[in-house]
């Protein structure tokens, strides 16, 4: 799984040997910014390519608001989202520097990776408690499709997961699923984010929140008025960047594949221009909320998205 890191960037034991699964996690609160100067190896897996359904599982309680900032932001990665040319950038102009990683890795054409919003699964009355371990993730995951899709578990704020604000705020990796295609099992993707409203805001929701650890600054206001989603968004963002380019632990990724460096995590804590540690960088300003923003999505959303490793310049790639 892809994680973001805390200043301190404390070190997680993931528990692939026990579920044989390929994870990246996000680690807590990325604000050291690192140099990113060495490529993100190519180590020959497969990426995700043609169309690709995201289907959300929304475990416990999300009002219909925050459902929709979460959506929203799903539909906005495509270049066909209704997105006006003023309204740049844009979260699919963010999207599209993933599309470098896949020109460099194929000998042949391949369908173009297209992502759009899928099923949307409810589990509001908690089926596996309040307390979930990696392996619960995973049977949640598994309720989605698991063809020609990422399957997306977002968590709520009373729900406590294991390594949630200890050592994650998210992650992603890929399961054997449980049909059969042609008598031959197959793997799909998921991710998993939870809400660190209550929890851990200062870890996995800065720069919205006053972090925990490292150089102290004045909290952004979220664009979407609600500190926990908009953190939601900048570590599902960084997260299905990094499906995209190592959806099965075999792709694009830096240091140990037991805790590799990705598109994002390669660039923690940088969102803009300028960026250094405590400070996420030169930001778009909304004019009457005064919410801090780098991207436009539908139906008028902003977004704050973190900055992505460009491999054609093995550079730091930031909207504004």
């Amino acid at each position: 799984m892809a994680t973001v890191t805390v200043a301190s960037f404390i070190k997680i034991f993931l528990l692939i040997s026990l579920f044989h699964l390929s994870f990246a996690t996000r680690r807590l609160n990325e604000e050291v910014v690192q140099d990113p100067s060495q490529l993100l190896h190519y180590h020959n897996g497969p990426l995700l390519y043609g169309k690709i359904s995201v289907n959300l599982i929304w475990y416990g309680q999300f009002k219909p608001s925050q459902k929709a900032i979460i959506s929203d932001f799903i539909t906005s990665l495509s270049s066909s989202s209704p997105v006006s040319e003023t309204n740049q950038p844009s979260v699919a102009t963010w999207w599209k520097t993933t599309e470098k990683y896949y020109h460099l890795s194929s000998k042949k054409a391949s369908p173009r990776l297209s992502l759009s919003l899928g099923k949307q699964i409810l589990d509001e009355n908690y089926s596996l408690g309040k307390s979930l371990t990696s392996k619960h993730l995973v049977e949640l995951a598994s309720k989605g499709d698991q063809r020609n899709s990422i399957n997306v578990v977002l968590t709520s704020a009373d729900v406590a997961v294991e390594g949630f604000c200890m050592s994650r705020c998210g992650a992603h990796g890929s399961s054997s699923s449980a049909g059969h295609v042609k008598g031959k099992n197959y793997k799909f993707a998921y991710i998993w984010v939870g809400n660190s409203e209550t929890q851990c805001p200062g870890q996995c929701a800065w720069p919205f929140h006053q972090p925990i650890y490292g150089p102290q600054s004045p909290p952004l206001i979220a664009p979407n008025n609600d500190v926990g989603l908009d953190g939601m968004i900048i570590n599902l963002a960084s997260l299905l960047a990094g499906t995209a380019t190592n959806p099965f632990g075999n792709g694009y990724f830096q240091g140990p594949a037991e805790a590799p460096l990705e598109a994002a995590s390669a660039c923690p804590g940088v969102y803009g221009k300028g960026a250094y540690p405590g400070y996420a960088g030169n930001l778009l300003v909304d004019s009457t909320t005064g919410a801090s923003y780098n991207a436009h999505g539908g139906n008028g959303r902003k977004y704050l998205l973190p900055a992505l490793y460009d491999p054609s310049t093995s550079s730091c790639s930031t909207l504004v």
